[in-house]
């Protein structure tokens, strides 16, 4: 998503070939918290099959209008406050994760816990955790929180579509067949892959824990119009300030919610690996300042070598 281009303004160095120089997660300081064991991820080269059954066309309406448009305004809200501390704003966009390097992947898979008692309390609020991308890869799939959709994820298609294309509802019969438990609460796996280099085309695989295979979601090929040179797998809030305490809402709406990403892997030359320092640096710091998300109970841990990370309170 194009939000995160002022951090790349504000941080050239970790564009383009500097992104693969980035410093080794060794030289910044220990998690915050202790990392839980990480979970065993499914086989990347397990057998392709069939589609996602409950993925669907989004449809326009309202709510999906509503939270497409602010899922484009991140990047435009950040340029528009010319890098305001967020802290003086109502309304904060933010995120934290990693972010894989141009040239370091075709591939790019992670295992996302899902949370679906978790409700976001103010209309114009959206959490966007976890999201996932590959660099140059035609779509993106996001975990999304709000009242105007509900809780479900999306393929947002990144060529030609510049919106949500698919949905697939966080209902009961999901979980069944997508999630598993990791580290005590409901995950699914998601898999990225370029399948055909000169027409760019990419498909966006969910891990079907019944079928013991993988289901296409949603494929796509073109041009990538996100704008960026990089992939991400990252933790991202859409987030108002509740007057009344002086937090975001989504602070209090969250306080027993694990975002969790764990196992995140790259595919280049056909081999699937974690991801390290070397390729997928942490931005857009190490270590946030939780004040910057309106939330001073939040912690980022830094559970693996850049391959897995939690924020939670």
């Amino acid at each position: 998503m194009q939000r995160r281009t002022l951090f790349a303004c504000l941080r050239p160095s970790v564009l383009l070939s500097s992104l693969a120089a980035a410093v080794p997660a060794a030289a910044s300081p220990a998690p915050t918290a202790p990392a839980p064991a990480s979970a065993t991820a499914p086989d990347p080269n397990a057998p392709k099959s069939g589609r996602v059954a409950h993925a669907r066309p989004v449809p326009h309406n309202a709510g999906t209008d509503k939270a497409a448009r602010a899922f484009r305004e991140l990047h435009r809200a950040r340029l528009q406050n010319g890098g305001a501390g967020p802290a003086l704003r109502e309304q904060v966009h933010e995120f934290w994760g990693v972010e894989p390097a141009a040239g370091t992947h075709d591939g790019l898979m992670a295992t996302h816990s899902i949370d679906p008692s978790y409700r976001v309390s103010f209309a114009d609020d959206f959490t966007y955790a976890p999201t996932t991308k590959a660099a140059s890869s035609c779509m993106e799939v996001t975990t999304v929180y709000s009242q105007a959709v509900g809780n479900e994820l999306w393929a947002w298609d990144w060529c030609g579509g510049d919106g949500p294309a698919v949905e697939v509802p966080m209902d009961a019969a999901f979980q069944r067949t997508y999630t598993t438990q990791v580290n005590g609460h409901a995950a699914y796996t998601v898999q990225l892959v370029r399948t055909n280099a000169s027409a760019n085309a990419w498909t966006a695989y969910l891990y079907n824990y019944t079928t013991k295979s993988w289901s296409s979601s949603f494929s796509k090929s073109g041009r990538d119009t996100s704008g960026l040179p990089y992939g991400w797998d990252i933790f991202e809030i859409y987030a108002s300030r509740d007057p009344s305490t002086g937090n975001a809402y989504y602070c209090a709406d969250a306080k027993n919610t694990v975002f969790e990403s764990s196992s995140i892997k790259l595919r280049r030359n056909g081999a699937w690996t974690a991801a390290s320092p070397s390729n997928s640096p942490w931005e857009p710091v190490a270590n946030p300042d939780p004040s910057d998300y309106l939330c001073p109970t939040l912690t980022f841990v830094r559970a693996g070598a850049d391959d897995h990370w939690i924020v939670r309170q």
